[in-house]
């Protein structure tokens, strides 16, 4: 069963590798090579994730989400923004349809 701590679990990890930038760190390579290029990546997920869609292809599907989720918590840390904020975002939306 998915845990549902585990994606700001794994924003505090990607929080402390941006801080402490160990050589082995694949997020660390990758912060190091500026926001417009995480930026870029994130881009490149999302079509991916489009892609797989298209194709019916549930585990390319899974995959590619899981890989633009990793790179979105990379991207929303090197702009200080928490994931909390966008699930309190989710939520404000959410209450606002249901109220309609």
């Amino acid at each position: 069963m998915a845990d549902p701590q585990f994606l700001e679990n794994l924003q505090a990890l990607v929080r402390d590798r941006l801080r402490e930038m160990p050589e082995d760190s694949y997020t660390a390579r990758l912060a190091a090579r500026g926001l417009i290029a995480v930026a870029q990546k994130v881009g490149e997920e999302g079509v991916e994730v489009a892609l797989a869609a298209a194709a019916q292809d549930q585990e390319a599907l899974i995959g590619e989400s899981a890989d633009l989720l990793y790179h979105l918590l990379v991207l929303l840390e090197l702009k200080q923004v928490p994931l909390a904020a966008v699930i309190d975002e989710l939520q404000r939306r959410h209450r606002a349809r249901s109220v309609r």
